[in-house]
């Protein structure tokens, strides 16, 4: 592995532009699905039940498949879930093109790709030291997350326009961009994983290994303090992007506009994501960490008073610089207390936490912005982060987090 500038590292760029186009391909069609079940049934709380159908996968499989990944091939395991989404997603398309797409198709095609994401997320996170040297490793979270945010500055507009000009172009756009991310990974050369011996594929070993992620992470008491604030947080910021659309469809925005918004979001979270290497290493964890979620409660408080969608979309974009600084902190403590036979399986155990609130926070959006309205939806999910905001100040380990070498 290269230890110069980390572009000249090949593997990891072709591994990262690979996945810039498939994560430019799921924010396409992350707008495009509530956009068309609005068009279709009219019902925000539809559109959040589709929703919960997409990352209730987090819940289910995030367990097993992170002991699954820890086990098999992780390059076989990517390889594999690029093809299966390309498949469900291209199947919308089609039934789209077809006049043929029903409700319980979309359920379906979502969550097959969530199930496939869990699989895939799973062995790119526990590959990523392979793929880099440890000196390389901050800046290429760093770039990963400026990955995640330059997919919201050009996926969710083209996502909109693509909808406005037909609704199977969002969709085919996505099947086609797993198949690129599916050519770029069979060009990286690094094993994806040390030397080890292949477990026994049984349901008890399964569970053994499972327990062996669980003990781990409950020991690591930071850690565990991180999983359970970010799951907090990811309920908050799941239930509002379902809001933000209604709310922003209420002033009058149209599909491509709606895009536009959540374009400033990723422009302001890419300017984060390229400030992030160097800020993580002059600003104390603590800081970065309680300064993140104190400064989310007052953005999602302001998000009320916008009274046209343009404020809307200044206000929404407040919030995006901090994410990425936020994750290469988290991150940093992942990839230096874990070991790597243990990678995946304690990644599990922590996105089960962290991420499982978010089918429940897009559920709940849709439902609450339907019963109540939109504006006290969103004073409702204000109040909800600066209680967040108030339990981290309020615990030791977060104030005095471990000093990493």
């Amino acid at each position: 592995m290269s230890s110069g500038p980390l572009w000249r590292n090949r593997d990891f760029m072709l591994l990262w532009s690979g996945q810039v186009v498939s994560t430019v391909g799921i924010r396409v069609s992350s707008l495009a699905y509530p956009l068309l079940v609005l068009a279709l049934t009219g019902s925000p709380a539809t559109a959040g039940l589709v929703g919960f159908a997409q990352t209730l996968p987090f819940l289910l499989c995030y367990l097993p498949a992170g002991a699954l990944v820890d086990r098999w091939d992780r390059k076989r395991v990517m390889l594999t879930a690029d093809a299966g989404r390309a498949l469900a997603v291209g199947g919308v398309a089609v039934a789209l093109a077809t006049a043929t797409l029903a409700l319980w198709m979309i359920v379906a095609a979502v969550f097959v790709e969530g199930v496939l994401f869990v699989f895939f997320q799973l062995a790119e996170t526990a590959a990523l030291p392979h793929v880099v040297p440890p000196e390389q490793l901050a800046p290429a979270l760093a770039q990963n997350q400026a990955r995640e945010q330059g997919a919201d500055l050009v996926g969710q507009p083209l996502g909109g326009a693509l909808f406005g000009i037909s609704r199977v172009l969002p969709f085919a756009f996505d099947a086609v961009s797993y198949l690129v991310s599916f050519g770029t990974l069979l060009l990286v050369r690094p094993a994806f994983q040390a030397s080890r011996t292949q477990s026994a594929l049984s349901a008890g070993r399964l569970r053994a290994e499972i327990a062996e992620g669980l003990r781990w992470l409950w020991g690591q008491r930071f850690l565990r303090a991180l999983v359970a604030l970010i799951g907090l947080t990811n309920w908050v910021f799941n239930a509002l992007f379902l809001v933000v659309i209604v709310r922003a469809q209420q002033l009058g925005a149209s599909p491509a506009a709606i895009g536009l918004l959540f374009a400033g979001y990723g422009a302001a979270a890419v300017a984060g994501a390229l400030a992030a290497p160097a800020l993580q290493r002059r600003l104390a964890p603590r800081l970065v960490i309680l300064g993140s979620l104190w400064t989310w409660a007052a953005v999602v408080a302001l998000q009320a008073a916008a009274a046209a969608p343009w404020q809307l979309g200044v206000v929404v974009a407040l919030s995006a610089p901090l994410g990425p600084l936020f994750n290469v902190v988290v991150g940093r403590y992942r990839y230096a207390l874990t070991p790597d036979r243990l990678l995946a399986r304690a990644t599990s155990v922590s996105r089960l936490v962290a991420w499982g609130t978010i089918p429940v926070g897009t559920l709940s959006g849709g439902v609450l912005a339907q019963a109540v309205g939109t504006v006290p939806t969103v004073l409702v999910l204000a109040a909800a982060m600066a209680l967040i905001a108030a339990a981290a100040t309020a615990m030791p380990t977060v104030r005095t987090p471990p000093v990493l070498a």
